[in-house]
Formats: structure tokens, C-alpha cells, sequence
């Protein structure tokens, strides 16, 4: 068992999320960084759609009550096991009876906490991430409380094994380029308000959750208002509400939205947002869905890459 002992302000459960079920008004939920969440699991072994603990702005504190393999990814919370600093990004073999702490994060917002052989949890809908709304999921559809007992299994990599399995941190900047396609709605949008979400510096809201990140700005001008017959919303879709501040909708976004969309953040850059902090700067650059589209495939052969490295 992996017990909880300082869950942090907001700790829970997630995997790439709730696939199929969309359509019947089930959020897609899942990590808000799943770059960060499949590295962590490739790490240790895991299958890349595992489920890991996500953590925000802080670490967790937790004891083993057993031996386990463990890797921190995504934002720099200056992990430590026995009080001794351990590094990220890399397979961390523990002991039974070690205790794992950590910090507020340095850089970045979300670290993930993979353990090999992945949390003993049922799934929902064929998924493991908490939807914190719905209650369902994760460890009994909550976050993690001290006291928390999260079973694992007891799984060991040889000591030449865990050497090798390290991967370079990624950068967390505090501005930031986010590229998006632009559309479906923004024939909405004059062309000056066009100009407007294409040139300007949007500053992130203390608002910002899983759900969206709020931003903070000039104003987006459009032709006739943003309201509009509720339609889908895709991951990273960019609504325009009637006070022109644009919101990134991500993990935890709701199914269908009455707010036009200027634009949808490519998949790619979506684990940036997941990293952004209140206060931290963003720009918006469009891209055409082919160069959208080469660069999804490109980050999946690296992906490969890595997995088949790890074999």
C-alpha cells in the first residue's frame, strides 16, 4: 500500500481519460499533462495509458508499505525519499518502510507520481481518472485525503534496468507560444478581433482548473456576440464568452458549449497549459491542420522511440 501522509491541495488519480462515452455527456476527464503522464509510465514500465497520481502546484508525502519502483515527471516538486533529494524524470527503486516527500513545484504546475505495476483501483468506463464532479473513478471518485491507503503491486526492475531509464526534463516557461487551428467559428469574429487574439499577450486567471484556463486580456471583438446553439467542444477548443477573454478548455471541459470558438489549441501543446501558473504569459499562433496533423505524428514516433528504448 502506498499511504497517503500530506495529499497536497489538490492530488488525485488520472490516466489518459474516459474514451467513447462523449456522446451519452460523460467528460473525457484524464491527466491535464499526458505528455508528462505517459513518460512517467514508460519510466517504470507501465503501460503509457496507466494511471498516475497528478498533483498540483505541490507534491505529496507518502510511505511504502512495500518495495516499489517509482518516477516523478512533469513540474519540479524537488522530490526527496528518506529526506534525501532524488532526481526527476528517471525509475526510483524504493524499500518497504521508505517515506517519500516532496516541495511546492519550482517550475511548471502538475506532476505525475507513476509507481510500476500501476495503482490497484477499479475502472469506470474503462478508465481510471477521477472525475471530481461526478464523483466516479480514481480512488473512491475523490481527491486524496491523509489517511488514503492506494494498493500497488510489488513489481522490482534489475538495478542495470533502472539506470538506463531516465528521460531530459521538459521545459516550463513562464511565457508561452500555444499553436491552434483556427475555427470552426471565427467567421464570428471581426478582423480586427482576429487580429487581436493573434497578436496579443493574454496573462493566465488565478480562475484557471482542469476544466479551462481562463486568460486575461484585450478583448476579442466580435461581429454579432458569442452566443450561440450549444455545439461539441474538443480538447483545447478556445471559447470566446460575451467579455472577449479567451478560455482554453481542457481535461475536465464540459461535453457541448453555447460560446463560439475561435480557434482549437493543437494537441501537442496542450501539456503546456497544463503547466501554466497564474500570471504566466500566452501567445497564440496559427497553423494549418496539416502542419497540426505532422507534428501529432512526429511526437508519436518519438514516443515509440522511447517506449521501444525502454523495452
Amino acid at each position: 500500500m502506498l499511504s497517503i501522509m500530506v495529499p497536497g491541495p489538490l492530488a488525485m488519480l488520472q490516466d489518459m481519460g474516459v474514451v467513447g462515452y462523449q456522446s451519452a455527456g460523460f467528460p473525457q476527464t484524464g491527466a491535464a499533462d499526458k505528455d508528462a503522464l505517459r513518460k512517467a509510465n514508460l519510466l517504470v514500465g507501465n503501460a503509457q495509458n496507466e494511471a498516475c497520481i497528478e498533483m498540483v502546484l505541490m507534491g505529496i508525502t507518502t510511505y511504502f508499505t512495500k518495495a516499489a519502483v517509482i518516477a516523478i515527471t512533469g513540474a519540479d516538486i524537488a522530490p526527496q525519499l528518506n529526506w534525501e533529494p532524488i532526481p526527476m524524470n528517471r525509475a526510483i527503486a524504493v524499500k518497504k518502510g521508505d517515506t517519500f516527500t516532496s516541495s511546492y513545484a519550482k517550475s511548471g504546475c502538475r506532476a505525475y507520481f507513476a509507481i510500476a505495476g500501476g495503482f490497484d483501483v477499479p475502472r469506470v468506463m474503462g478508465s481510471k481518472s477521477t472525475n471530481l464532479k461526478l464523483k466516479t473513478g480514481g480512488f473512491e471518485g475523490r481527491k486524496l485525503r491523509t489517511g488514503d491507503l492506494l494498493p500497488y503491486q510489488e513489481i522490482s526492475l534489475p538495478p542495470e534496468t533502472l539506470a538506463k531509464r531516465s528521460i531530459a526534463a521538459a521545459p516550463y516557461d513562464k511565457q508561452v507560444t500555444l499553436r491552434v487551428v483556427l475555427g470552426p467559428q471565427e467567421n464570428a469574429f471581426t478582423e480586427n478581433g482576429m487580429n487581436i487574439f493573434l497578436s496579443s499577450e493574454y496573462l493566465v486567471d488565478p480562475n484557471s482548473d482542469r476544466m479551462g484556463i481562463r486568460l486575461k486580456g484585450e478583448a476579442v471583438e466580435s461581429q454579432n456576440g458569442t452566443d450561440i446553439i450549444s455545439d461539441g467542444i474538443a480538447y483545447g477548443s478556445v471559447q470566446i464568452p460575451a467579455n472577449g477573454q479567451p478560455i482554453i478548455l481542457g481535461a475536465d471541459r464540459q461535453t457541448t458549449g453555447g460560446y463560439v470558438k475561435i480557434a482549437t489549441v493543437i494537441t501537442r501543446d496542450m501539456p503546456k497549459t497544463a503547466q501554466l501558473k497564474p500570471g504566466d504569459a500566452v501567445r497564440f499562433a496559427a497553423i494549418s491542420v496539416k502542419e497540426a496533423q505532422k507534428l501529432y505524428k512526429a511526437y508519436e514516433k518519438e514516443m515509440r522511440a522511447l517506449a521501444k528504448r525502454f523495452q
